[in-house]
């Protein structure tokens, strides 16, 4: 908790000069700083003022003068990880933060998938989750979670919360994935982690970006400040404006995130819409293009959710499919695929160690250069055509492909008619031959292109294929 100190004058005369300098709520005892950087650190004062703000670390003092709206902000230099330090605040009043770490931050953002708690939620449980609740006191892995809140204005501030030493009563209240995805990294680094989840269960892609973000979305309504809100996850702006904004600037290494279910009826449009929210968010960090991995949305019958749709596009292959697209297009991205993992009727699964775990290992390999393991998933490469067989070839499968002897039964093929036809698939090294006695001139092949599906080809690494069509019908 934030402590205003006293300057040696009686409690009294502590009470009645309360200092008027204030934090951003992201900066509480406890917080971790992102190690070797410029580590902005912000809040509100009278205007024209000085705040004073001073690190342990390295001893030193820095400066700020408050502008006309109130606002200042510093940036602190942060050496290699390590702690506890302090930082001390003060415009002649003081604010002390203990417990300071320096070590890697990451943003963990999404829906219920990165939201949903080690603890569960009701009724829907998290594998392994007492275990691992259990044996998770660790003062290296700090953790924070920013309140909900869905406002049409955007907001400078978020609602108060604070940072947290991991320990079973705090981790069993925060995001499993986030928490699995740290709990590696920190395993692995050797470093201080801080965990910052900012989620909201149902919301669409488009309630975190902001006018700017959107202006290339006309069909997207953007409420006005007067508006109502009637879907509080799902209202375009509503949660950037409560709960991204508040945090934008804070120090990070970079950013994982777990949402598209909200979007899965309009595919098309989240092939562009999701690339161009990593583009505005690195835009708004001013980091660069800081790194960005997600989850391919896991496999779940979505004809169970009021419409009740079916057919055509509503399968969520299509919104998976714009995911792996978007590989491509977002620099410095990565995807874990979660073909294995799904629940017909649940959207929730309860594996999460392998969604954090897989997120992980792409952060190990391609952030933090960690040699040696076979951390992707194989993805469709090309397809070339010999008579009545098709090859599919894939990229991060140099060890091979396995089905671990099982027969693959997720191979669909067509030719020009455009009509599909379960496929016999034989692995041919890294390499997968498709074929079907009904298709004489193959045009197009599709692999586990279903709503709900179990994966049943992997990489040798033991990491899942995605699913993905050749076509683009």
């Amino acid at each position: 908790m934030k402590k205003l100190l006293a300057s040696g004058l009686g409690l009294f005369l502590f009470i009645s000069t309360q200092a008027q300098v204030k934090l951003a709520s992201i900066f509480t005892d406890n917080m971790v700083l992102q190690q070797q950087s410029e580590a902005p650190v912000w809040g509100w004062d009278k205007a024209g003022s000085t705040v004073t703000v001073n690190t342990s670390w390295n001893k030193k003092t820095y400066k700020a003068k408050v502008n006309a709206n109130g606002k200042w902000l510093v940036k602190v230099s942060t050496p290699v990880y390590g702690g506890p330090y302090t930082v001390t605040i003060s415009d002649g009043n003081t604010i002390q933060l203990n417990n300071v770490l320096i070590g890697e931050v990451w943003l963990c953002t999404g829906q219920s998938n990165m939201e949903i708690p080690m603890k569960g939620y009701k009724n829907q449980p998290i594998s392994g989750s007492v275990d691992a609740i259990l044996k998770s006191a660790n003062s290296n892995i700090h953790i924070y979670t920013v309140p909900h809140s869905s406002v049409t204005e955007v907001q400078e501030n978020s609602k108060p919360s604070e940072w947290h030493v991991a320990s079973p009563e705090f981790v069993a209240n925060f995001s499993a994935t986030g928490y699995y995805f740290g709990r590696l990294l920190n395993e692995m680094l050797h470093v201080p982690i801080g965990l910052i989840s900012d989620c909201y269960a149902g919301s669409n892609a488009e309630a975190w970006l902001d006018p700017e973000g959107l202006k290339e979305f006309p069909e997207i309504k953007i409420p006005a400040k007067t508006d109502t809100i009637k879907a509080v996850s799902r209202t375009p702006t509503t949660l950037f404006n409560g709960m991204l904004n508040p945090v934008i600037g804070y120090g990070i290494k970079g950013c994982i995130w777990y949402q598209g279910e909200s979007n899965y009826d309009r595919p098309d449009q989240y092939q562009k819409l999701f690339p161009a929210l990593v583009k505005r968010w690195r835009e708004l960090w001013q980091q660069g293009d800081f790194p960005f991995y997600y989850t391919q949305i896991a496999p779940y019958d979505y004809a169970q959710l009021p419409p009740y749709n079916t057919g055509g596009k509503y399968n969520s292959a299509y919104l998976r499919d714009a995911q792996r697209k978007s590989l491509k297009i977002i620099p410095n991205s990565g995807m874990a695929v979660l073909l294995d993992v799904g629940e017909q009727a649940l959207i929730h699964p309860s594996r999460k160690e392998p969604v954090g775990t897989r997120l992980a290992y792409l952060a190990l390999a391609q952030t933090y250069g960690i040699k040696g393991f076979d951390y992707a998933s194989p993805l469709y490469k090309e397809m070339t055509v010999d008579g009545n067989q098709a090859t599919i070839r894939f990229e991060h499968a140099e060890n091979g492909l396995t089905s671990f002897n099982k027969s693959i039964q997720n191979f669909e093929i067509a030719g020009k008619d455009k009509i599909f036809y379960p496929a016999q698939a034989m692995i041919s090294g890294s390499a997968i031959i498709v074929s079907s006695p009904l298709v004489k001139e193959p045009v197009a092949v599709r692999y586990a292109f279903k709503d709900f599906v179990v994966g049943d080809l992997f990489g040798t690494n033991g990491l899942p294929v995605s699913s993905f069509r050749t076509d683009d019908w």
